[in-house]
């Protein structure tokens, strides 16, 4: 008797087993019908030895006492005297909910775990189709068939088969199952059997011979017409037959399903149908297959129906598996395939996913099927439908590196263990890691994880994941240095052959010269061939992503070359770990970028630094340029300095937006394509007002030292002025003196275009530097009219002369360099005229769209296709801001916020002041930032400013990257660049031309 207050030495005992509720432990072993074995060390021992031993307990219970009382003896007596039949009873109620719920509802079934001979160790199909052959309907089908995976689930959870073994075994249980249904079906339709041969064709983890425990089982149905019959008749005939087997296997009864059939990867998928003839296959395979079907194919293999139907179809499209590499489109398809799909999995479950998430299954799988493809067209060996027997046949020819197979062997199978007894649980189609404690506690001891179940199961999943994640790109490129290195005896290598296969095939267009430059890069025994050894495989595979592989790596090798002897370089890539993914994303995604780096090397700096892609202020930038200018011994040299800086701002503004484009690993691409735009024109707009500063102070020192005879100014116009410049954009400017007390106004004049003459020479010197140039077409009287005029000759120019078109020009005035004073009386000046009292007039209203109907029929290139035109298109730039512009000309007087001379502020504004709707305002905002982005685009990727997309494909692609687009699919940007433009265009009819 049990002192009270004190636990009984059972309880202490089921504590000590691993019991979490020993209360109630004790409890079920106090029953009557347990008496035989409460007390039995053995039966606790194997109790404790369960992954959950509360929920053995309760199984074993249950099924005690479904047992009528000679049955029940007889269990409980092979229960203690037979050790097999105890470690696997138990092991299966402490696994499985799901099977110990089957054993209660058919209790005789705990007789197919007593047996234990040789032949039941490694059941094939043939066992399985015996352990099948009394089933005559779908519910005896689905008893029997729980029957047959009560023993697959005993031998795993006892370790009496590995995990690739367990997949086998359920994927020929299935193959039985298919059999036996297709049988039942075939006996309720004789007339239909006799009409048709069919065949049905595993895919996927059942035609690899890797199926999980739940899991749909994908087939594609064959049939031909028996000698004789109509093949209308035969073909309708045995689609009844197929239909009806996936309803046997399918549909829910008294005892459940068993799995849904799914034949959505037959051609034309769910629209196809569901039964064709081996000539229809093969001429939709023929014509029609995308790339992603002949790798579903690489698992097709025949299972049931007419065996030799079904080999005829492997056959014939065998072939067309091994070709698929050539086509046309397998890079660009690779490509799309390659980007982990993972939108539709919500965000909160990614870091739960097993099967997509990241370092997931989907990863191991998809990499050993590309590698299949590219070289199974050359090497028989590969020709395997099982991923570790697959990954196995690659490290063996060389196609992977033997330690990186080794890794992803045991991480493959570390994961699915952890699906399988994921799915083993309540028998449910998951792929999700569980939340709850108790959950995981069972998983993880179900995996020989015992001390701390929780926490090192979290560890080693972690663990194997990062493996995942680090050798799924490196063994694609692993073995391309293997290839041009020396190995160490024994080591097999890709044959030039097969490494030009691959880099082909991952969208290296010269794949002979990628070679050559990985020779030079990675050979040798230096410790800089070493590290670039390490760096290479990741390196590759970002370039690999880009719309222009070849273009990373040359630029890589030729950083490289630059500064490959210098200490800090490789060690910046090797250890920070954004300097290497950012340098190959700015290297690979266009010209201008590279072209500013390859200039001035050491600029890779900053993209180590988590603060060197952040832009620098405008004040910043002129201290440092002054500041160059004033150490300069000549003002050539000074001018250098600043255009030196220019340059590396540059790149710095070029690389954030790239990487903020594109994104990386650690860090998703920037989601408001605004405020990429807003910080690329700050950003430039700054940088060549600094730049226009030091060029000023170089000019007025080479003459007159640091004192001008006359007040001098530069007020940024159009983009300038609006601070919405891109990469390649001239500065728009007007120039206005006022001369010094005591100067005359001749010589001040002189001066002033002395000045201007030599900034605009200094600016354009041939050097390695863009140059910066000076536009002074928006001047008063245009190209006819003085280079520069006092503030007085403004005044009486514009009181005069002054045109509706020079007032709109002047709504973008803003000073940028020189005498502030100055330049905020010039901007007092012309505030009356930008932004006239009571707003415009009629005439000038009617002038203005005069103007703009005129520009738009006569400044549009010959030949451009105006719904793509950046500029002066259908709702492009021009469309958006000479609207903004007649708002801020006809309210500027009365709003305030309208009197900014930047297109996004003064949209906003016009929405806040009630003169524009909430849509309508978006729609403006969405179509001037997206023009404005293609055409940043534009430079980034041609090295040259234009107006309309690139027409090369691969420049046009690299575009689409840049706005978001994966590969493939530049169609919709084109699309989607017309359809934003045309809504557009909608509301600048409504707006500026009142229609």
């Amino acid at each position: 008797m049990t002192v009270p207050g004190r636990r009984s030495s059972t309880f202490t005992r089921l504590l000590r087993h691993g019991f979490t509720d020993p209360s109630a432990a004790e409890r079920l072993l106090d029953l009557p019908d347990m008496s035989s074995v409460r007390g039995d060390p053995v039966l606790l021992d194997a109790l404790g030895a369960a992954s959950d031993p509360d929920l053995a307990l309760r199984g074993l219970v249950r099924l005690v006492e479904a047992q009528d009382p000679v049955e029940r003896q007889t269990l409980l007596g092979t229960l203690v005297s037979a050790k097999p039949l105890r470690d696997r009873l138990i092991g299966v109620l402490g696994a499985s909910e799901a099977l110990g719920d089957h054993l209660a509802r058919h209790p005789h079934d705990w007789h197919a775990l007593v047996t234990y001979e040789a032949a039941d160790l490694h059941p094939g199909v043939e066992e399985f189709e015996r352990g099948l052959a009394d089933a005559t309907d779908p519910v005896t089908l689905r008893i029997a068939y729980r029957r047959c995976l009560l023993s697959i689930a005993a031998r795993d959870v006892c370790g009496t088969t590995d995990v690739a073994q367990a997949a086998a075994e359920l994927a020929d249980l299935a193959t039985a199952t298919l059999r036996a249904a297709l049988a039942i079906a075939r006996t309720a339709a004789p007339a239909d059997a006799a009409q048709c041969r069919l065949a049905v064709i595993a895919m996927g983890k059942c035609g690899g011979h890797e199926l999980n425990y739940v899991s749909d089982v994908d087939v594609i149905f064959v049939g031909e017409p028996v000698e004789g019959a109509d093949e209308s008749k035969a073909m309708q005939a045995a689609t009844r037959l197929a239909s009806h087997l996936m309803r046997i296997c399918s549909e829910t009864t008294i005892e459940g399903t068993i799995w849904p059939v799914d034949a959505n990867l037959r051609p034309e998928g769910r629209n196809g149908p569901l039964v064709r003839t081996l000539s229809s296959h093969l001429a939709y395979y023929q014509r029609w297959a995308k790339t992603w079907e002949f790798q579903a194919l690489l698992k097709a293999r025949p299972v049931a129906g007419d065996p030799m139907l079904g080999e005829e179809y492997v056959e014939a499209v065998s072939p067309l598996v091994w070709q698929a590499a050539e086509r046309e489109n397998f890079v660009a398809d690779v490509q799309k395939m390659r980007r982990r799909v993972v939108d539709n999995i919500p965000v909160a479950e990614v870091h739960r996913e097993l099967k997509l998430g990241p370092g997931g299954l989907r990863d191991v799988e998809f990499a050993v099927q590309l590698l299949q493809l590219v070289h199974g067209r050359s090497d028989a060996t590969l020709h395997s439908g099982t991923t570790l027997k697959a990954l196995q046949s690659l490290a063996a020819g060389g196609y992977v590196g033997r330690a990186d197979a080794a890794q992803l062997d045991a991480a493959y199978r570390f994961l699915r263990a952890m699906e399988h007894r994921i799915q083993l649980y309540r028998l449910r189609r998951t792929h999700l890691v569980p939340e709850d404690e108790a959950d995981l506690r069972r998983l993880g001891r179900s995996l020989g994880l015992r001390t701390d179940p929780v926490a090192e199961l979290n560890k080693e999943w972690k663990r194997h994941a990062s493996v995942v994640r680090r050798l799924h790109e490196k063994i694609f490129y692993r073995p391309l240095l293997d290839a041009v290195a020396q190995l160490a005896p024994g080591e097999t290598r890709l044959s030039p052959k097969a490494a030009g296969q691959r880099l082909e095939a991952l969208g290296y267009a010269d794949p002979a010269a990628a070679l050559r430059h990985l020779e030079a890069l990675s050979s040798g025994v230096t410790r800089k061939a070493a590290i670039q050894r390490t760096l290479l495989p990741v390196l590759l595979g970002w370039f690999a992503d880009s719309a222009d592989p070849d273009a990373g790596l040359l630029g890589f090798r030729k950083v490289s070359d630059a500064l490959g002897k210098t200490p800090w370089y490789l060690r910046l890539l090797r250890d920070e770990g954004a300097a290497a993914e950012n340098l190959a994303r700015v290297l690979s995604a266009g010209r201008l970028a590279p072209d500013l780096l390859l200039r001035a090397p050491e600029a890779v700096a900053l993209l180590g630094d988590p603060e060197g892609l952040r832009p620098r202020g405008r004040d910043a930038l002129e201290q440092e340029i002054l500041a160059a200018v004033g150490r300069a011994e000549t003002t050539e040299g000074g001018v250098a300095s600043a255009r030196g800086v220019r340059r590396r701002e540059l790149f710095r503004t070029a690389a954030a937006d790239l990487i903020g484009s594109y994104g990386t690993e650690d860090s998703p691409a920037e989601a408001d394509p605004g405020a990429l735009v807003d910080r690329v024109g700050n950003a430039v707009t700054d940088l060549n007002a600094a730049t226009l500063a030091g060029a000023l102070r170089a000019a007025v020192r080479e003459q007159w030292d640091d004192t001008l005879p006359t007040r001098f100014a530069v007020i940024g116009m159009g983009r300038f002025g609006g601070h919405e410049q891109s990469y390649g954009s001239d500065a728009d400017v007007l120039f206005v003196h006022e001369p010094r007390e005591g100067v005359d106004d001749q010589e001040a004049t002189r001066a002033a275009n002395t000045v201007i003459a030599e900034m605009r020479r200094l600016l354009q010197l041939p050097t390695a530097d863009p140059p910066l140039l000076i536009d002074v077409d928006l001047r008063p009287e245009g190209k006819s009219g003085p280079m520069v005029r006092t503030l007085a000759s403004y005044e009486a120019y514009y009181r005069r002369w002054s045109l509706v078109w020079e007032s709109q020009a002047l709504l973008r005035a803003e000073p940028m360099a020189g005498d502030a004073d100055l330049g905020r009386r010039f901007v007092e000046l012309v505030d009356p005229l930008r932004y006239p009292a009571e707003g415009l007039g009629e005439d000038a209203v009617r002038e203005i769209r005069r103007l703009k109907a005129r520009m738009e029929s006569e400044r549009l290139p010959r030949g451009a296709d105006p719904t793509l035109h950046t500029k002066l298109g259908r709702g492009g730039l021009s469309d958006v801001e000479w609207t903004v512009q007649l708002f801020q000309m006809q309210h500027g007087w009365a709003e305030p916020g309208l009197r900014t001379t930047r297109t996004r502020h003064a949209l906003a504004a016009a929405h806040a002041a009630g003169l524009i709707s909430t849509e309508d305002a978006q729609i403006l905002d969405e179509a001037w930032v997206l023009a404005t982005r293609v055409r940043n685009g534009v430079m980034l990727v041609r090295g040259r400013a234009g107006d309309t997309f690139p027409s090369d494909g691969r420049e046009l692609g690299a575009v689409g990257r840049y706005l978001g687009y994966g590969p493939g699919r530049v169609g919709d940007m084109l699309d989607d660049y017309r359809r934003t433009t045309r809504r557009a265009r909608a509301v600048v009819e409504e707006l500026f031309y009142g229609a």
